[in-house]
């Protein structure tokens, strides 16, 4: 039929080795960029691994270092480090204390001589990074900051577990939640192109109507990168409405859903609404029970055919 919508399932996905060759391409291009195939560190003296010992060092100015929780840190053969160290002293650089308790163990930290060194490099590397984003534009710099902490997020997940924060809506907010929930919800579920065309009407409306005393959304954010949000709306005088609550894959787990949820709540109460009402659908079991355990009760269900899916439609209440 013309009025029909172009089923839309889930996106192709990279095999194996396709991603393996775009992770390797891309691992090229950035050490080529940021200069890391040079010898050494912006042209200064020194190499890459002694400026980050450096740093290491810096960083741990008002607590006690060692060479065995450095290489640890870095990664490093405690031979080769020891080797490192060793000439580090010898520019005078860095300096070794007596062990309060194991005279093995000797706490290390910088010189005055190694805390300008790093100052210097530091301010060197900023420059250097300056000037390679210089001209940009403030939506530019977010993107790329966007996709570099969406690659440490799927890389070094456990760097970051309940690591987020809840904050307002912003400007580019709107059209990234729809792009994800259009997203999830086809590889999830199958849903169809309908499902992302009712999440932007419901977006685009709340923005449109948007009424600050009445009605509220709250974005989950870690590490710079969007996991979730939620959207109070006002059905009327007395009821609201908790909309389009998710939660990113790699974020689950960490209790954002639940706090997204009881902010909507606390923020309905404070606006003097009596009920909070929601719809979902009952596919989606892990929502419905956070919505339970935060006190909402069932009060209708009704078969349906929507987003090329047939699903039960879900109305749940919470007396406020």
């Amino acid at each position: 039929m013309a009025n029909e919508l172009p089923h839309a399932g889930p996106p192709a996905r990279p095999g194996t080795e396709e991603a393996i060759d775009a992770i390797r391409d891309f691992n090229r291009f950035y050490t080529h960029q940021i200069g890391l195939l040079n010898r050494r560190f912006l042209d200064s003296p020194y190499g890459l691994t002694e400026v980050r010992v450096l740093y290491e060092l810096a960083q741990r100015a008002n607590s006690v270092a060692t060479a065995t929780q450095i290489a640890t840190g870095l990664s490093l053969d405690p031979g080769y480090l020891s080797r490192l160290l060793k000439k580090m002293e010898r520019q005078r650089h860095l300096k070794r204390s007596q062990g309060e308790h194991d005279a093995r163990q000797r706490p290390l930290s910088l010189t005055e001589q190694g805390r300008r060194v790093f100052a210097r490099l530091s301010q060197a590397s900023s420059d250097a990074v300056g000037a390679m984003i210089q001209g940009w534009s403030a939506a530019q710099r977010g993107e790329l900051l966007t996709a570099m902490g969406t690659i440490r997020r799927l890389l070094q997940p456990e760097s970051a577990a309940g690591g987020y924060r809840l904050r307002p809506l912003r400007g580019g907010d709107i059209g990234w939640i729809i792009h994800r929930q259009g997203l999830l919800y086809a590889e999830e579920y199958g849903w169809d192109a309908t499902y992302e065309a009712l999440v932007a009407e419901i977006l685009a409306a709340f923005v449109k109507g948007f009424d600050p005393a009445a009605e509220g959304a709250w974005i989950a954010e870690r590490q710079g990168v969007i996991v979730g949000s939620v959207f109070l709306v006002k059905a009327s005088a007395q009821i609201a409405k908790l909309r389009l609550l998710y939660v990113e894959p790699s974020a689950r787990g960490l209790g954002i859903g639940t706090h997204l949820v009881q902010e909507c709540i606390r923020n309905a109460r404070e606006k003097h609404y009596r009920t909070l009402t929601l719809w979902t659908n009952d596919v989606l079991v892990s929502a419905r029970r956070l919505y339970e355990a935060a006190g909402f009760h069932l009060v209708r269900e009704e078969p349906h055919h929507s987003f090329g899916q047939d699903l039960v439609g879900q109305t749940w209440e919470l007396a406020l």
